[in-house]
């Protein structure tokens, strides 16, 4: 498979870590030594993850090397949908007039992306597409509660496109290598340990420990599986994107792994925790950088629990 084109979209607004001292008690000072975070990306009333998922499309049209129409597979990644039945995916069709696609919802908490991608892989072996539209976001203001000290300040607003095709069309494409992903709900603390309950309680992280843990476990667990699996090793690693949970997690990982902190992308400071579209949307912020052969890992975890990663050579 291979990356066409992407595009992203992330709001304006920016609420500092001030903004939370009088709703639960936290410092600027403790939030952003222990999260990484400074700001976070807060999108409007009026705007949702179809709006923005619209937005972060025509970010990416001007790259497309064919027009959308030629799209055969929508799918929509997230886990604060704006509408359960008329989904960013079926949005997408109307707002481009995308006559002959499969338009689908998917939700696997913070590994939501990855998953959508693992579903595009199967849809192309199956011959049943050719052209799909991947469109991870999350508008995770909708439901955060901000009074919660464990982890009302964590959360960001952003939405990303990504058009994959199962052939090559440019020289430039990237390919995506291979793609791993892992339902982990049989771990102790899995099923509670994140939740979001829309009429009850919103974006709730009660084990955050317990997240942090196996995140630091999983997500280079991944990466290190995927390199060996296809003849690489951590020097062959131009950049590795983690999934913008906590800046003390790729800290823990760059040790982990012996890796110098310039392999490290991220946004989690100023945008702070996005969500499914984290990863997505730091490779899309960062596309125009990479260079021929430089190979990126993308890895997840993801409440409920979920994991994934998957390797991409420029």
């Amino acid at each position: 498979m291979f990356i066409n084109a992407t595009g992203f979209y992330v709001p304006e607004e920016r609420v500092d870590n001030q903004h939370f001292l009088e709703l639960n008690g936290l410092t600027s000072e403790w939030i952003e030594q222990r999260t990484g975070i400074r700001t976070r990306a807060i999108a409007k009333p009026e705007e949702n993850i179809n709006t923005m998922s619209m937005e972060a499309i025509r970010n990416a049209l001007p790259l497309l090397p064919y027009d959308i129409t030629e799209v055969d597979l929508i799918i929509s990644a997230s886990y604060s949908p704006y509408d359960t039945v008329a989904t960013a995916a079926h949005k997408a069709q109307f707002e481009f007039n995308i006559k002959n696609a499969k338009a689908l919802y998917l939700s696997s908490a913070c590994s939501s992306f990855l998953n959508a991608l693992e579903v595009v892989e199967g849809y192309f072996a199956m011959g049943k597409a050719s052209k799909a539209l991947i469109l991870g976001a999350d508008k995770n203001s909708a439901y955060w509660n901000e009074t919660d000290p464990k982890a009302g300040h964590l959360w960001g607003d952003a939405a990303a496109a990504f058009f994959i095709s199962k052939e090559r069309i440019t020289e430039k494409d990237p390919e995506i290598i291979e793609i791993y992903t892992q339902g982990l709900g049989y771990l102790p603390k899995a099923p509670e340990a994140v939740h979001l309950r829309p009429r009850d309680g919103g974006i709730m992280m009660p084990e955050g420990r317990d997240v942090f843990i196996q995140a630091c476990t999983y997500m280079p667990k991944n990466v290190l599986f995927l390199l060996e699996k296809n003849g690489y090793t951590l020097n062959d690693l131009s950049y590795f994107i983690g999934h913008q949970a906590n800046i003390r997690i790729m800290a823990n990982i760059a040790k982990q792994l012996n890796l110098p902190e310039e392999k490290f992308l991220h946004n989690i400071e100023e945008l702070g925790n996005t969500g499914s579209v984290s990863s997505a949307l730091v490779y899309a912020q960062n596309a125009h950088t990479f260079k021929k052969n430089d190979l990126i890992a993308l890895t997840v975890f993801g409440g409920g629990y979920s994991t994934g990663a998957c390797l991409i050579k420029c």
